[in-house]
């Protein structure tokens, strides 16, 4: 399904374009290729001998993204691999050191941080605005039907989906590890409510940074009819909530008058978001930033490193709430998100 999403994306990039897509079903192979006027090749062995083909798109289950991922790399292609970067640590890391060891460039979708909203957000805490950071919350509630489902096999498995917390909610649980840091310490909840599927529909974790601060995250796709994916943002200096990529509450001390004898503040602002469609935008802008860092010889920003700590802390929501304790990451482990958090 996403496939077509990054085709368009590419058709946006003025220095791209879509030389050549595969499929182990062909016939899907060649209906994209027929919309987006590009060869339709047979297999990926075919795909990766052509020497026009820089960059492969990896939109296959998110349990095979490794084992694409890697011969790629080793045929010389530099990568960018749809969320999540595989379902396993392991898998994870055979994919990095494959990348690595050829010398080519990856980045795994995460493609909120390009949208307005979250640009604004990073810039306000480069700025330090939002002061020292205290508490973080991603939220994502979304509604699959059973036929979402039931549409392909590989769906709501262990081996290569994963559930809720895996495979919808971890674009948010990326963007929360981007804006307050590494997460040492996971404390969680799991549980399969509304489908006949193998993995969570619902998930509910709190966890601490390594800054000290706090937060929780939720994902479901139990909720009907779904709602706007949420993410605040709290610091001693003011307030931040996102809801689909745009800002939708704003509140820092610097820009508002101080707080009435109630407690509240006349100045803060508040709007509304419905949910908002996959738009290709933000994975062009996205592609474009692999695209220079090539041309560059630099990394990426979101590398394949923020990909892999994001899967921790998904991992570590696992383990928690299958073996009912707190799960710790090692500083080590936990790395660098992509980007400094002020104090």
């Amino acid at each position: 399904m996403i496939a077509s999403i990054h085709a368009e994306a590419i058709a946006a990039l003025p220095a791209a374009r879509l030389a050549a897509v595969t499929d182990v079903e062909p016939e899907r192979a060649q209906s994209l290729a027929g919309e987006f006027g590009c060869a339709a090749e047979p297999d990926l062995a075919a795909l990766l001998a052509r020497d026009d083909v820089d960059v492969v798109s990896v939109c296959v289950p998110s349990g095979l993204h490794a084992d694409v991922g890697v011969r790629a790399a080793e045929a010389g292609k530099h990568l960018v691999v749809e969320k999540p970067i595989d379902v396993s640590l392991a898998a994870a890391d055979r994919l990095i050191g494959a990348a690595r060891a050829a010398g080519v460039v990856m980045t795994v979708i995460s493609q909120h941080r390009f949208d307005r909203g979250l640009a604004e957000l990073r810039r306000l805490l480069d700025d330090g605005a939002l002061g020292r950071l205290v508490l973080g919350e991603a939220s994502t509630k979304w509604y699959r039907s059973q036929g979402y489902y039931d549409s392909a096999a590989w769906r709501g498995t262990w081996g290569l989906d994963g559930g809720s917390l895996m495979n919808q909610g971890i674009h948010y649980v990326d963007l929360l590890l981007w804006c307050m840091g590494p997460v040492t310490e996971v404390t969680a909840l799991c549980a399969t409510q509304t489908h006949q599927i193998e993995v969570e529909d619902t998930a509910l974790a709190a966890v601490r940074f390594s800054s000290g601060a706090v937060g929780t995250i939720v994902a479901s796709t139990a909720v009907f009819p779904g709602f706007a994916q949420r993410l605040e943002i709290i610091g001693t200096g003011g307030t931040v909530v996102v809801e689909d990529g745009q800002i939708v509450g704003r509140a820092l001390s610097a820009e508002l008058t101080e707080p009435s004898e109630d407690g509240h503040n006349d100045g803060a602002a508040s709007a509304s978001a419905a949910n908002a469609a996959l738009d290709p935008a933000s994975h062009a802008a996205q592609m474009a930033d692999l695209l220079a860092a090539i041309d560059a010889g630099l990394e990426p920003a979101v590398t394949a490193e923020s990909g892999r700590a994001a899967l921790e802390v998904v991992c570590a929501v696992y383990e928690s709430a299958r073996e009912g304790r707190t799960v710790m990451i090692p500083a080590a482990a936990a790395g660098d998100p992509g980007a400094a958090v002020p104090g």
